[in-house]
């Protein structure tokens, strides 16, 4: 299958991409991430992406940087903790946007590398992914077999900068997430 994998960071793609990749499928990434601030912390995102991209062999778009439209669809949750109702919010505008690139450039299914993350619960995202392209939407809790761990190993292999955080600037101070 032709998959869209919606890339939330380069750390996290490397055991995703590994993964659909043994499985059959032919993945390209898409990287947008509009949560994440600042400007130049997005910037080190997606060249850790691009840099994974270049050493798996896989295609990677990335999305326009539109940071407004994650701050006006996330109004009113401001203190929300992590993990709560912005944290849903955020997904769906991510997703929405994969799923849409999806359609236009004729993939056959689209997920997501959220899932990979021990921060992220895969039973959310994959409702939402569903939500959003029911059948289209490759469900799958890739943190499941090791796959959070391999992708650290990815990582520390080719010296890939690991961000501290999800990436919002509400999560921005909030010790302890890691992803």
């Amino acid at each position: 299958m032709k998959v869209l994998l919606h890339v939330c960071c380069g750390v996290c793609a490397g055991s995703v991409v590994e993964r659909l990749l043994s499985e059959g499928h032919q993945v390209t990434g898409y990287f947008f991430n509009p949560n994440i601030h600042p400007a130049i912390e997005y910037e080190k995102r997606l060249q850790v992406a691009q840099a994974v991209a270049e050493s798996i062999g896989f295609p990677l778009s990335a999305g326009e940087y539109k940071p407004e439209s994650w701050l006006k669809a996330t109004v009113g949750l401001e203190k929300e903790t992590e993990g709560g109702r912005r944290c849903e919010v955020c997904y769906r505008l991510r997703l929405e946007a994969a799923f849409q690139f999806m359609q236009e450039h004729s993939f056959d299914v689209f997920t997501t590398t959220l899932t990979v993350s021990p921060h992220k619960p895969a039973v959310v995202v994959n409702r939402v992914g569903k939500e959003i392209g029911g059948d289209k939407f490759l469900a799958r809790d890739f943190k499941k077999q090791d796959g959070f761990k391999r992708a650290n190993e990815i990582a520390k292999k080719l010296g890939l900068y690991r961000q501290h955080y999800c990436g919002c600037v509400y999560s921005l101070n909030q010790p302890g997430h890691e992803d």
